[in-house]
């Protein structure tokens, strides 16, 4: 735990003792829940399911997130290593085809540590990093020999897209670096799963990203197009930049759009979301299985520990 006041180097926002932490964290690991998530790419599901852990906090804070509760809102609570590598092994003893960490950029020392002693406590199933991408190299380093499967976002490669929504300008350069060097940590296109939300009216954006993985992680990597981008909820405690973001779903015409780039740029290895709207299958953290029951089975909660098997 960084002392108070002192400056943080882990991610790009490199806050420093003259503001709060920009991913709201207290505390060295901070979650939210834990469950066997069915909802994932067909690899990372697998038949058992994926073991996700979802982190509280964010160093992105995206305007339209969909975990807003604990994005933005903080909800969940500080574990130690211990507590972090029984979580772990209660996901494998569940059946989960892997430990999936959602969105801990902020948090990677506490993380790492925690899985380590997972392993030494038998966990044998693979670990994943569910990122935005919004990461240091140096900082991805600690996660080599760790993590086995990268999945992060690239959102876009457009400075005043990340500048409106993310507050980040610098998010794509950032994201550029990050993903090839997960890439490069891997050495294998299965170890890689690029994903890329396609955002109503910024299809340009979808266009330049495209193009990129052409270029650069096509035949290294996996492209996962998602076409779920769902409008924020003003309920959501999202912050005032929520209402710059679409406040509409993806139409057909853009759906097709962006099918047709996949073709254009002959991006054939990966996988893309059939078009589909509403909000039903938004998750609530206040409730010990956030999402349906269909997509996926508690195992942990910030409020209530352990589910029952």
């Amino acid at each position: 735990m960084s002392r108070a006041g002192a400056a943080c180097g882990i991610c790009p926002r490199q806050c420093s003792g003259s503001r709060a932490p920009y991913c709201g964290g207290s505390a060295p690991l901070r979650l939210a829940a834990a469950s066997i998530h069915r909802g994932e790419e067909p690899p990372v599901t697998g038949r058992g399911g994926s073991g996700t852990v979802f982190v509280s906090g964010c160093n992105l804070r995206c305007a339209f997130c969909q975990n807003a509760q604990i994005s933005h809102g903080g909800m969940g609570r500080a574990v130690g290593a211990d507590e972090f590598a029984a979580i772990c092994l209660a996901l494998q003893r569940r059946g989960a085809e892997n430990i999936n960490i959602v969105t801990g950029s902020h948090a990677v020392p506490s993380i790492v540590e925690g899985i380590r002693r997972a392993r030494e406590a038998a966990l044998t199933i693979p670990c994943l990093w569910n990122s935005s991408a919004y990461e240091k190299a140096e900082t991805l380093e600690l996660l080599y020999g760790v993590i086995d499967t990268y999945l992060p976002d690239l959102k876009t490669l457009d400075e005043g897209v990340a500048a409106r929504f993310f507050n980040a300008p610098d998010y794509p350069g950032h994201a550029e670096k990050a993903i090839l060097k997960m890439i490069d940590m891997t050495r294998d296109k299965r170890g890689v799963i690029i994903r890329h939300l396609v955002l109503p009216g910024f299809l340009e954006s979808t266009r330049e990203v495209l193009s990129w993985f052409a270029k650069n992680a096509r035949g290294r990597a996996s492209l996962s197009l998602m076409t779920q981008y769902t409008p924020p909820d003003p309920r959501a405690g999202l912050t005032a930049k929520a209402g710059n973001a679409p406040k509409r779903f993806l139409n057909k015409d853009e759906y097709g759009t962006a099918l047709a780039w996949l073709e254009e740029f002959g991006i054939e290895d990966g996988f893309y979301q059939e078009l589909e709207t509403g909000n039903e299958w938004l998750p609530d953290f206040e409730r010990e299985n956030p999402f349906s029951s269909e997509l996926s089975a508690p195992v942990w909660h910030w409020k209530h520990g352990f589910a029952a098997a």
